[in-house]
């Protein structure tokens, strides 16, 4: 069966288009400066905050990674994202940390931290992980959406073709155009997560008919034949120290009008897209059955990311493709045209600015922006042609690097001790050892495992006190400065004097009711989590 896209599919995808395209254009008109381009003017609500972590967070590639993880393991698959499931209660007390920085990108932090060569440092890996993740992001797009339309049209075809729509609005309007094209995109998005399920559930006889299809590991959350806990920990550790460091957190999710929206739309945007992750997995495991059940016809995958794709293409009614690809689309370029904006953002600020040319004005600043944006937009895309081949491991690769990233930047929070010989050191160490190992098993460099990843990290670890201890502590007065930026609010963002735990936690909590906010936030988040992990446990044991 070869599914092609008939007029009602292209007045669907037309008509996305045009209307991302409109607003891209429409907050374009708003663009004055760097502030309103890279940031927008820190001034969101509740709503566009949770559409811009949810957009920002959700990619194409995931899906599709996912479904193949499922299609291949069984449904213990969906780890891969729900690593950051435990987490998410993390998120409550660590976005208001990115309201107080009070700076436009990571880079600027960490050398407010550790110095202006240890912000360059930063400022290659973020460059690393904007070129990898969305070469992985365009490249599970393209895969999915050239099965979904048997093959006719390559991936890279499609890869170069949404490159083209992301890059027009996004160069116009910024993160403003960013955030109002994710939260209208995110209902695109939550199409897309659950729209093959009903489609696909009858054709392979409901859970019943997986039952007897499948082998019973296929409907476990956590086994050795799939992914079992010690795989699970390691990755919620992964995505737990990697999340602070990566380089679009800071415009994602400190952009909120006051502390609580910045929380609220870290929190719950992430939350949506675990809910969201049960459909992909569900994607994953019916493909499993439809290939297995001999009615059907269907031969095994040669590759299992392929899976997603091939529902598309087998399930979908005349209509529901165009809905399908808008929905790929959307996932993928809320989150590609953020980026463009953050790397823009980045090389503008912590290069072109610090060492090149330092008293323009701020319109010469904000097309330095928008035109490094495209270039870099550009290495990701010669990224997804020419070198990624398993999305899922390259997706892995950047949350890595991320982890690694991430310890000097957390130590450097937690632990004033931390040095910027300690920060590099916690950096290249990981690195080293993982790469070292995994060359030596014989697996590619972005391949992933947990023994290898929890060696190296511990090294990391151990490399960031031993330097730091072992070199001069960074001068008091940056180092005060720095500190003294996360005991107060930012104005009218909370209420003044209002102490956050996360800050306080390497430096002596204080008394007297404090963290009220956030200890309620982090325990309804575990709440919420032992909820969603509850049900979706007993709907496998139906």
């Amino acid at each position: 069966m070869n599914l092609q896209l008939n007029p009602i599919d292209w007045i669907v995808l037309i008509g996305y288009l045009i209307g991302v395209a409109v607003i891209g254009i429409l907050a374009g008109m708003k663009i004055r400066g760097t502030e309103s381009y890279f940031m927008g003017d820190r001034g969101f609500n509740r709503w566009l905050m949770i559409g811009q972590s949810f957009g920002i967070g959700t990619h194409a590639e995931m899906p599709v990674s996912l479904a193949g993880a499922v299609y291949s393991t069984g449904f213990s698959g969906i780890w891969f994202q729900w690593k950051n499931l435990f987490a998410t209660p993390f998120y409550w007390v660590i976005a208001p940390l990115f309201r107080r920085m009070r700076r436009t990108t990571i880079g600027e932090v960490v050398e407010d931290r550790y110095g202006p060569w240890m912000g360059v440092v930063y400022t290659a890996f973020a460059i690393a992980f904007f070129t990898i993740n969305m070469a992985s992001m365009l490249k599970g797009a393209g895969k999915v959406i050239s099965q979904a339309t048997g093959g006719d049209v390559s991936a890279n075809t499609i890869v170069l073709a949404m490159t083209v729509i992301f890059l027009l609005y996004s160069f116009i309007g910024g993160l403003v155009a960013t955030a109002w094209t994710d939260f209208a995109q995110g209902f695109l998005i939550i199409a897309l997560s659950f729209l093959l399920v009903p489609l696909g559930w009858g054709l392979v006889g409901g859970m019943e008919g997986m039952r007897q299809t499948l082998e019973p590991h296929f409907f476990s959350l956590a086994t050795p034949s799939g992914i079992g806990v010690w795989f699970i920990m390691m990755l919620t550790i992964n995505g737990l120290i990697g999340i602070i460091s990566q380089p679009h957190q800071l415009a994602a999710v400190g952009t909120g009008k006051d502390e609580h929206t910045c929380r609220t739309g870290m929190f719950y945007g992430n939350f949506v897209k675990r809910i969201c992750t049960v459909g992909w997995a569900l994607v994953g495991l019916i493909v499993a059955a439809l290939v297995l059940q001999p009615q059907h016809g269907f031969a095994p995958l040669a590759d299992p990311e392929d899976a997603f794709g091939m529902a598309c293409r087998h399930l979908l009614f005349p209509g529901g493709l165009g809905l399908m690809v808008a929905s790929i689309l959307a996932a993928n370029m809320s989150t590609c045209s953020a980026f463009m904006v953050d790397s823009g953002a980045l090389f503008t600020k912590n290069l072109y600015q610090r060492f090149f040319r330092k008293t323009e004005t701020d319109r010469h600043y904000l097309w330095a922006g928008r035109i490094s944006g495209l270039v870099l937009s550009a290495m990701g895309v010669l990224y997804a042609l020419f070198l990624v081949e398993r999305v899922l491991y390259s997706f892995l690769l950047t949350e890595t690097m991320a982890t690694y990233m991430g310890i000097s930047i957390f130590g450097g929070i937690l632990w004033k001790r931390a040095t910027r010989w300690g920060a590099v050191a916690s950096l290249l160490t990981p690195l080293v050892v993982n790469f070292s190992l995994m060359a030596a098993k014989g697996e590619r460099l972005d391949h992933w495992e947990p023994n290898v990843f929890g060696i190296s990290l511990l090294s990391g670890i151990a490399a960031l006190v031993v330097v730091s201890l072992m070199t001069k502590p960074e001068p008091e007065a940056a180092s005060e400065e720095f500190f003294q930026r996360f005991e107060e609010p930012v104005e009218g963002t909370a209420k003044p004097g209002t102490r956050l735990l996360l800050a306080d936690l390497g430096h002596g909590l204080k008394k007297g009711g404090h963290y009220g906010e956030d200890i309620r936030g982090f325990f309804l988040g575990w709440g919420m989590v032992a909820l969603l992990v509850g049900l979706t446990w007993l709907w496998l044991r139906m």
